[in-house]
């Protein structure tokens, strides 16, 4: 999906809302257990029912790495519902993958190839041959680690240099020499707020992948108010206050309340662009 297509179904949907599948089988409801693919059953409902109020989904691999090969099938598996039930839907695999050139190289051959995943999460600590092997892929988006939304992104994406750039603002100066808006994204925490401003000078046209509204305690409004662009420019993730509303049998039903409450949000920012 390139960047107006992408741009086209956020206008068309009125939402710029991306719902995190964190799926964690010590979470999803009890009475889903007894089945023979309990996470993916619950991916499925999920979709089913918040499909209509976002444009992108976001599969957590630690969370399907975390049982083996039968998390990973149901990674694959919900990869493969989506593509062929909602194939406008923007799919991001939350990764974080890394590393020198040939490693880099097998990561993007397994998620832009194998999976054939719209986006992919990649953290950016060791340089510009450890981001380019990701960047060969036409259509295919790479979205870098900017600032994040944990308490400890200040020990190391705060600390300034001797002439006051911050390290976050080193990273996306620079990789934005490596590619363009039309296929570079940046992760930036909502729980940063008016740190906004300072990101859209350094990347006043790219994307930006926001985490942490809701139950991280980002403010929506206020990631609206310094970051979104003529174009939006903002993909907001919501993963634990949409997926986990709700424990019991009516956990869809809640999810899709939760999603069309942010969506709802989301048309009354894009109207005020």
């Amino acid at each position: 999906m390139n960047r107006k297509e992408l741009v086209n179904q956020i206008f068309t949907k009125k939402s710029f809302l991306c719902v995190g599948l964190d799926t964690d089988i010590r979470k999803i409801p009890q009475h889903l257990l007894n089945g023979d693919n309990p996470v993916l059953t619950f991916n499925k409902a999920i979709i089913d029912a918040t499909a209509p109020y976002c444009v992108a989904y976001k599969p957590n691999l630690a969370f399907y790495e975390s049982l083996g090969v039968k998390g990973i099938a149901a990674f694959e598996q919900t990869v493969e519902y989506l593509k062929k039930n909602y194939p406008n839907h923007f799919i991001i695999a939350d990764a974080k993958r890394g590393d020198i050139g040939n490693t880099s190289a097998m990561y993007a051959r397994t998620f832009f190839e194998e999976y054939d995943i719209d986006a992919l999460t990649v953290a950016p600590y060791m340089g510009e041959d450890s981001v380019t092997p990701f960047l060969g892929y036409e259509g295919k988006w790479v979205i870098l680690l900017a600032l994040t939304s944990n308490k400890g992104s200040h020990d190391f994406q705060l600390t300034e240099d001797k002439s006051g750039e911050r390290l976050f603002e080193k990273v996306i100066r620079k990789s934005q020499n490596w590619a363009d808006a039309d296929n570079m994204m940046y992760v930036v925490g909502a729980t940063q707020g008016k740190m906004f401003e300072d990101i859209r000078r350094v990347a006043p046209n790219h994307f930006l992948l926001v985490p942490g509204v809701g139950a991280q305690g980002g403010s929506l409004q206020e990631v609206c108010r310094y970051g979104i662009i003529k174009d939006c420019g903002l993909l907001v993730n919501s993963s634990r206050g949409i997926i986990y509303a709700s424990n019991g049998e009516d956990f869809a039903e809640v999810a899709a309340s939760k999603a069309k409450e942010l969506q709802q949000q989301m048309e009354a920012e894009l109207a005020k662009i």
